[in-house]
């Protein structure tokens, strides 16, 4: 079985709230809708309670008429009921209308608190979730499933409120008009009870598992458009497809049982609803025919009996939506309940004058999926103020894991990082990732102007301030040509290469200004002649500022103060790069390999 049809069984078999869990959730989770939810029950209450009052009306209007049928009618009567019945249906109508907007306007106050909570946890989860989910999925809970769980909230559970008030509220007026006639409409709902009972438990499952395979198919498609050009010269078109339409077929699978079973509850309904006609008629009219009963008690439990069966199919149409709600429930408080990184309210460490010394010592880390594999085994190194610093070493050498350790993304086993004498841990992670800024081989560029990309997050720059930096970036030139320059749009009328991407995040980092750096991999994507500019702005980016700089053309890091070389977690070589060579160890190896490449 593929991972997609596990995890949509996986799914099946865990819906472990249901429709009454995720509404206490929801209650837990925002005290603003016990009171609105109140206030909408009371309004419904009253609104079903004035709907069930017009049947014995009418019984009254029906029995003058019947008894008026060799006499004279009373009109005056008749007009008076029919005034009171018009009252009645329209404060009806005013009280579910009322009911309706509450409801609402709460949810659509509870969608925007949990999108702004579920926006707020993604900060606050730990990097190795990201690891383990796909992005799609994430995007799924904060977009489809939020406004599945609004839209059930808003339109099927005020519906079934009313339903629920006037299916109590019919059963008392029954009881009073006529007990017998009462019983064995009963009878006949019992049935549409149990069925629909039945229906429910089986098909909630089949929910479940719609709400997590769409996540992971979003989370597929996301992937695949992402990297379309690789997909594309891959070749892969074919294989993608194939994936697609299983991922495909599992969802329409689970979507198929989950709409036919729900869809089955309407029907029964309207049958169990018809035989109760049949049977009210029946033993009406033998009541009737013995005297017992008027001909108005007769019309007026027709009425009760469509009014008593029509909220089981209301309940039976908005189930269907609240199983939907209760799967998306269940993936948006998974996501909000998920492991969150330690609080650090009490970690006070903040430096000021920062100068820059860096010194790892004895660092062992392992990451936490898989605690028995060690990636960095003892790690020691000691950074001056000022120093740039290469980390080389073949691929899976640990380069990168000690640039995510030093920033603090995860935490190390044991050992210490220190920043001017001030173990990381005992600094805020905010208060690390203020003092770095970084260019990554990864480049992010935003939907929004040159101007804002460059800036992003940092106030008061000016013109001559982006202007000196992208100069100095070599990406000037390229920024005039655009139609309104610094205030262009970056979006897909925008031609923008990889390598011009990547000198406007290097330009990003001069304007940001932090006091050390980190370089992970920064000229990946220039040609040889940017690179020699890349490679100037490199040297005014990193001067006079700890820079840390992941390379894997050496070339390029030959005027480092210090080299790190690094294999299989451990600090194999270190010095500069002349006394590297000099040596002839596995630094001079790597690097008279990559010129051996070339010839």
């Amino acid at each position: 079985m593929s991972n997609f049809g596990q995890r949509g069984m996986r799914a099946m078999e865990k819906s472990k709230r249901g429709i009454g869990g995720v509404l206490r959730e929801l209650f837990s989770y925002s005290n603003k809708l016990k009171k609105p939810m109140i206030v909408s029950f009371l309004f419904a209450i009253a609104g079903a309670v004035l709907t069930i009052i017009g049947p014995n009306l009418l019984s009254n209007i029906t029995d003058l008429i019947s008894d008026s049928l060799f006499g004279e009618i009373d009109l005056e009567a008749i007009a008076s009921i029919g005034i009171q019945l018009l009252v009645i249906y329209g404060f009806s109508a005013i009280f579910t209308y009322v009911e309706h907007y509450i409801m609402a306007t709460v949810t659509l106050e509870l969608s925007r608190d949990l999108r702004g909570d579920l926006s707020k946890k993604i900060n606050r989860v730990p990097m190795k979730y990201f690891h383990s989910v796909p992005f799609g999925d994430i995007l799924s809970r904060v977009t489809n499933d939020v406004s599945t769980l609004q839209q059930a909230l808003a339109n099927s559970l005020p519906s079934m409120i009313s339903a629920a008030a006037q299916f109590v509220g019919c059963l008392v007026m029954m009881f009073v008009t006529e007990w017998r006639m009462a019983l064995s409409a009963i009878a006949v709902t019992l049935l549409g009870f149990l069925i629909m009972a039945l229906v429910m438990l089986r098909s909630q499952k089949y929910f479940a598992a719609r709400q997590e395979n769409l996540g992971t198919l979003n989370g597929y498609i996301e992937e695949m458009y992402s990297g379309h050009d690789v997909v594309r010269i891959s070749r892969a078109n074919r294989k993608i497809k194939k994936t697609f339409e299983k991922m495909n077929d599992t969802l329409y699978n689970a979507d198929w049982r989950s709409q036919f079973l729900s869809g089955v509850m309407q029907p029964l309904m309207t049958i169990v609803g018809n035989l109760g006609y049949v049977v009210v008629c029946v033993l009406g009219s033998a009541l009737a025919m013995n005297g017992e009963i008027s001909f108005g008690v007769i019309v007026a439990f027709i009425l009760y009996v469509r009014l008593f069966t029509s909220p089981l199919s209301t309940l039976a149409q908005g189930m269907t939506q609240m199983q939907t709600a209760a799967a998306a429930g269940d993936h948006i408080f998974d996501f909000l309940q998920e492991e969150e990184l330690p609080e650090e309210t009490g970690k006070k460490e903040v430096l000021t004058n920062v100068r820059g010394e860096v010194e790892f010592e004895h660092v062992r880390f392992s990451y936490p999926d898989n605690p028995e594999k060690i990636i960095i085994k003892d790690f020691s190194a000691h950074v001056l103020p000022g120093q740039k610093v290469a980390i080389v070493g073949p691929t899976g050498a640990g380069k990168t894991t000690m640039v995510n350790l030093l920033m603090r993304f995860y935490e190390i086993n044991s050992g210490s990082i220190r920043i001017d004498g001030i173990p990381t841990s005992e600094m805020t992670r905010e208060s690390v990732h203020d003092l770095f800024s970084m260019v990554l081989q990864d480049t992010w560029m935003f939907e929004g102007t040159v101007r804002e990309n460059l800036v992003y997050n940092k106030t008061g720059v000016s013109d001559e301030e982006l202007e000196k930096a992208c100069r100095a970036c070599g990406i000037y030139h390229f920024i005039e040509t655009l139609p309104n320059g610094f205030d262009t749009v970056l979006d897909d009328s925008i031609a923008i290469s990889a390598g011009q991407k990547q000198l406007l995040t290097i330009a990003r980092a001069m304007v940001q200004g932090n006091p050390m750096l980190i370089l992970d991999e920064a000229t990946s994507s220039v040609d040889t002649r940017t690179e020699l500019i890349t490679q100037k702005a490199m040297d005014q980016l990193t001067e006079h500022r700890t820079s840390f700089v992941i390379a894997h053309r050496l070339s390029t890091i030959k005027n480092a103060d210090l080299i790190l070389v690094m294999k299989d977690g451990d600090i194999i070589e270190q010095g500069t790069h002349d006394s590297l060579l000099e040596k002839g160890g596995f630094y001079a190896d790597l690097y008279n390999s990559q010129f051996d490449k070339v010839s």
